[in-house]
């Protein structure tokens, strides 16, 4: 019996790489934020502790599954091409991953609007609009459904 889990194929369809790219820069300032929060605080189980935890956990359970996928996406964005489809091969337990991602985002969202500490704002509409889509995807398609490109779930999920 092997140890290597099945992998599931989950397609990610139009994906629109500048808000890719405009996401991922505010993201990116968020967890540097969080970073320095955290070396600061005596609070060792708040938000900015959590996320930075499972973003660490993730990239440790499922990098080697994205890895080639990344690849692509970078070429793309070197490339200056505005969508790009994608295929990820992964197990099956990224859809709870995704979802635990997704709800401490949306804690981290709210940490933001606190304002205690941060510079970084929260999350642009356009961002938390794509990371929606973006793990849903994940979720949709681990549990059986067909991709939804996100043209489709932009037309469907209007501001």
């Amino acid at each position: 019996m092997s140890d290597t889990p099945q992998l599931i194929e989950v397609r990610i369809l139009s994906l629109p790489v500048p808000i890719l790219q405009r996401a991922r820069e505010h993201g990116d300032g968020m967890m540097r934020e969080f970073a320095l929060i955290q070396l600061s605080e005596a609070d060792n189980h708040g938000v900015p502790r959590r996320l930075l935890e499972v973003a660490d956990e993730l990239k440790d359970r499922f990098s080697g599954f994205t890895a080639g996928t990344d690849a692509e996406l970078a070429a793309a964005e070197a490339s200056a091409e505005t969508e790009i489809d994608l295929v990820y091969k992964v197990p099956a337990e990224i859809s709870d991953a995704c979802i635990r991602l997704g709800s401490l985002l949306a804690e981290a969202d709210e940490y933001c609007r606190a304002g205690r500490h941060l510079l970084t704002l929260v999350t642009p509409p356009e961002a938390v609009s794509f990371r929606t889509w973006f793990l849903e995807e994940f979720v949709r398609q681990v549990a059986g459904e067909d991709p939804l490109p996100w043209p489709a779930w932009r037309a469907a999920h209007p501001d």
